[in-house]
């Protein structure tokens, strides 16, 4: 069976260290490592954020963003920053950054992480209102983790670009995605030096089993692609909501959500 043959490869790539992983934009680099120091300005964080005209563009409409709006429109980078605080503009632009991975040569295949990212960004932002809401949790951490938890997708298309028996075989392809992207992911984040709660988002966050005393990242995105999918019954029965003392069926709740999926787009 091709899945079964094209896993057994990609498992036995990762364990040798062979599989070609992408490595974190430039951009993204040195934004972190602006944001480590502890004593940078909004001004010095502006123009290392500002050399990428397109995320600078992302962050203010963000800031702008019915969810985060306050009465006067923010038109500038410097402000949007002052705003959101170094933290979260940092981390926000860092996750925004990593759309310019999500390119491919194929057509199908760029099609494919195009919605891959598409869906990354509705659960980033559900999750990035999640947190702010209901928990004490880091907002801008919530909605990174949502930015990336199937980011192990991506050395999986881009292996299929070389394959052409898999990239035409959607069914073969979409098993081997689900097997293992999640594991990929985790090894990913690892490579990329991600902060320790979020490095195990991509491996966990469809374990819906797993229970925690207290709420984490891993159960904000549970919640967002339980949300998703739109299966009621499921979402109730998570133990991740139990945790965030809210009802599944509260409309304003789910409004909240609905609005929040929109909000990194």
């Amino acid at each position: 069976m091709l899945a079964h043959r094209v896993q057994m490869d990609l498992l036995k790539a990762i364990d040798r260290d062979d599989l070609v992983l992408p490595t974190l934009p430039e951009v993204a680099l040195n934004i972190r490592k602006a944001a480590e120091n502890p004593e940078i300005s909004v001004s010095n964080l502006s123009k290392v954020i500002g050399r990428d005209t397109a995320l600078s563009a992302r962050l203010i409409k963000v800031v702008n963003s019915p969810m985060l709006r306050a009465t006067r429109e923010v038109t500038d980078l410097h402000t949007a920053i002052t705003r959101l605080g170094v933290n979260y503009s940092s981390n926000l632009a860092i996750g925004l950054v990593m759309e310019q991975i999500f390119h491919a040569r194929s057509e199908v295949v760029e099609q494919k992480m195009r919605d891959v990212w598409r869906q990354s960004l509705e659960v980033a932002g559900i999750c990035y209102t999640l947190c702010r809401r209901h928990t004490l949790l880091k907002p801008d951490q919530a909605a990174l983790g949502g930015l990336v938890h199937q980011i192990g997708v991506l050395p999986i298309l881009t292996y299929a670009e070389e394959h052409n028996e898999l990239l035409s075989d959607p069914v073969s392809l979409n098993h081997v995605i689900d097997s293992i992207h999640p594991l990929i992911g985790d090894k990913l984040l690892a490579g990329w030096e991600f902060p320790e709660m979020l490095l195990k988002i991509p491996g966990q966050y469809q374990d819906f089993s797993r229970q925690t005393k207290a709420i984490d990242y891993i159960d904000l995105v549970q919640i967002a692609t339980v949300f998703m999918g739109q299966d009621m019954e499921a979402l109730v029965a998570l133990p991740a909501l139990k945790k965030l003392k809210v009802q599944a069926d509260d409309l304003k709740f789910q409004e909240q959500l609905h609005e929040a999926r929109w909000m990194l787009i």
